[in-house]
């Protein structure tokens, strides 16, 4: 015998919903944090009956997940298609491995949601530890390591270790640059600010770049 699903069946009539779901969530999150976000005050704007939430993402840390998951695992699957690319080519260097890395990040700066996911990754490592370590894992652990064996391969004269440590630095850089999360706007004139950022990802890959090659000089 078939066991029927409890709550509310499958609404009608906005097909939507769950991307709905997914972008004010990722914007609460973003803004609010994991802590500061409720499953209510997401239906509240989605204009949604909260029991919907439960039908389609069962509770707070689901939901977070899919938010998450949503958008990481397109910058990855970009990320593993752009190394391929660089290898199917041939010889490529430094600074082309870096701007493979960061420029699948960088594009969602184009729009108000990807500009929210950035918000909401730059602020991941404040999260609780089960949720976020193993979010890190499942989007980014396959890429990250191919990367870093990219740089080696580049480097072979710097330790691993000491790769895994600039990537993080990489990492850093550009969730801090990319998200916005900063005082540009207290230390200098809008006007440059808004002239700076359109060159923010050059400035961002000449950076990482020049930290990565610091002290070794590819062979």
């Amino acid at each position: 015998m078939t066991r029927k699903r409890k709550g509310p069946g499958r609404p009608e009539g906005r097909s939507t919903l769950p991307d709905e779901i997914l972008d004010v969530a990722e914007t609460m999150f973003a803004d609010l944090g994991y802590a500061g976000t409720s499953l209510r005050q997401v239906a509240e704007t989605v204009q949604a009956n909260p029991a919907l939430i439960n039908y389609y993402y069962s509770n707070k840390e689901n939901l977070f997940g899919a938010v998450f998951l949503r958008r990481g695992l397109k910058i990855a699957e970009e990320r593993m298609q752009r190394l391929a690319e660089l290898e199917e080519g041939g010889a490529y260097s430094v600074e082309q491995l870096v701007r493979a890395f960061l420029e699948p990040s960088e594009r969602l700066r184009d729009t108000k949601q990807g500009r929210s996911f950035l918000r909401l990754h730059a602020r991941l490592h404040m999260e609780p530890e089960e949720i976020s370590y193993e979010l890190r894992r499942r989007v980014y652990q396959e890429s990250t390591l191919a990367y870093a064996s990219a740089f080696e391969r580049l480097l072979p004269d710097v330790p691993s270790a000491t790769i895994y440590h600039k990537i993080s630095l990489m990492i850093g850089s550009y969730l801090y640059a990319f998200s916005d999360t900063n005082r540009l706007q207290e230390l200098s004139d809008p006007e440059e600010i808004s002239a700076a950022r359109e060159h923010l990802l050059t400035d961002t890959v000449n950076f990482v770049t020049a930290g990565m090659l610091a002290g070794h000089e590819p062979s």
